[in-house]
């Protein structure tokens, strides 16, 4: 199936983009104690926060790319995500740097740390644009279907850091800081290969000429569908934006802004989750931390799926079973993590109450991930065909579900109700998500992709 086959490199990518360079550089400067360590992690979900706005951009322009291959030149929109993801990039870097130090104390307490941060910021936030730069690439060439290149330099570059961090940290002298610099050199050297494999890509592109005829595939269906007054997005006179400049940015930022939003939105939850587990003890927060850790790799899947629906749905208008294949993928990740638990946590921690605890959670995790997975999965083909807005409501709606539940759960039943509520919460709104992805593409039939029609 085309889905999975764009899916498992967008998976390896993300494991390596996302998830491992910051576990490189945390086993680097591990040697040099309990600040530095401390500073790569602050760093890493500062990290987190700064993807989420460019998601915005790079998310957008998948979609504005795919809809246009092969039917319409790709120049003018390509032009729009550069301008618009340097204006970000100035936006989030430039009031980084200045104020890093009030920046890292909002992080920390501790005075040592805060001062290590400062300065791993003053490098991390200075390199951000080159960070956002190879997100918006990555997001030309999945909106042109390949998610190969992407997934091999984000491999180049994780290989660049493991070779860069100890020249860096120890062989320079750099300390915690020139895991930083390594970091910004790799991406660096990625980006000038992605960015010389996707001059080629579009020079070809543009040397092929425009299609004889803008059409999609199932233009005529959608047509039908329209002049019958359909059910779904099929049935709608869809406006396709040919202007250029404002046009495209609009377009760009209308879709990408739902992503970004649930993003960002997730990163909020899930610090107000930290507050709230850290309430019933220290052990069952360091269990939620392990347990969530070792979910991620299962979660990483979901979100691969919700891209490669973004992907398939903007090209060509198909989105496929994606709530099936997100329910199915739920089902298996809980199945795994509750197969491996116990070595699992065993792996992480070595206090037998925190490993107890983390089985416990991964466990409980069972409710939580099956709808999950449909959740994100069906996001995506949502996000493609112009309702992005719908799945941010549905994520919001969810989230206020799952911390009015956890607050009354926790005190009723501990931290097992906590679990409880974060499963309820998403399981409404997946269910809420399910309607308008049914609606939208019955029996695999084509969803109007073209263009954002949330505005």
């Amino acid at each position: 199936m085309k889905l999975l086959r764009l899916a498992l490199p967008v998976y390896v990518e993300l494991l390596t983009a996302v998830v491992a360079v910051g576990l490189i550089d945390l086993l680097w400067v591990s040697p040099l104690g309990g600040p530095a360590v401390a500073t790569v992690t602050i760093a890493t979900a500062a990290e987190n926060l700064a993807l989420g706005v460019v998601l915005a951009v790079s998310t957008g322009t998948t979609v504005a790319v795919g809809r246009r291959d092969g039917r319409e030149p790709l120049g003018p929109v390509v032009r729009t995500a550069w301008l618009l993801g340097g204006a970000v990039s100035l936006a989030v870097a430039v009031p980084g740097v200045l104020l890093r130090e009030p920046l890292a104390r909002l992080f920390t307490e501790d005075p040592g740390t805060a001062r290590l941060t400062a300065g791993f910021f003053l490098v991390s936030l200075g390199g951000l644009p080159v960070f956002y730069a190879q997100t918006i690439t990555d997001g030309i060439f999945k909106g042109l279907g390949d998610t190969a290149t992407p997934m091999r330099t984000a491999l180049l570059c994780n290989a660049l850091v493991i070779a860069l961090d100890p020249l860096f940290v120890y062989g320079l002298g750099m300390g915690v800081q020139g895991a930083a610099a390594a970091t910004v050199a790799a991406r660096a050297v990625a980006l000038g290969v992605a960015l010389t494999l996707l001059s080629r890509r579009l020079s070809r592109h543009a040397a092929s000429g425009p299609p004889a005829r803008a059409r999609r595939p199932d233009d005529a269906d959608t047509a039908r569908a329209g002049r019958t007054g359909g059910t779904g997005d099929a049935g709608k006179i869809v406006r396709v934006v040919k202007a250029g400049g404002t046009g495209e940015a609009g377009e760009i930022v209308r879709t990408g802004l739902p992503m970004s939003g649930d993003f960002l939105a997730r990163s909020l939850v899930g610090m107000l989750m930290v507050e709230l587990v850290g309430g019933f003890g220290v052990t069952p927060l360091a269990a939620y931390g392990t347990g969530t850790k070792i979910m991620l790799a299962g979660v990483m899947a979901f979100y691969a799926l919700r891209q490669a629906a973004m992907i398939q749905t903007a090209r060509s208008g198909r989105a496929g079973p994606t709530l099936s294949l997100g329910l199915a993928a739920g089902g298996v990740v809980a199945a795994v993590l509750n197969a491996v638990a116990v070595p699992a946590a065993g792996l992480f921690t070595s206090d037998a109450a925190v490993a107890a605890g983390t089985v416990d959670f991964l466990r409980w995790m069972t409710l939580y991930l099956v709808p999950f997975g449909a959740l994100i999965a069906a996001g995506g083909t949502l996000q493609a065909s112009g309702r992005g807005g719908r799945v941010l409501a549905a994520t919001l709606a969810g989230f206020a579900v799952q911390l009015g539940l956890a607050h009354a759960l926790g005190a009723a039943l501990g931290v097992t109700g906590v679990w409880s509520a974060m499963a309820a919460g998403t399981a409404l709104a997946a269910v809420l998500v399910a309607v308008p992805a049914a609606a939208g593409s019955p029996a695999g039939k084509p969803v109007a992709a073209l263009p954002n029609l949330d505005s």
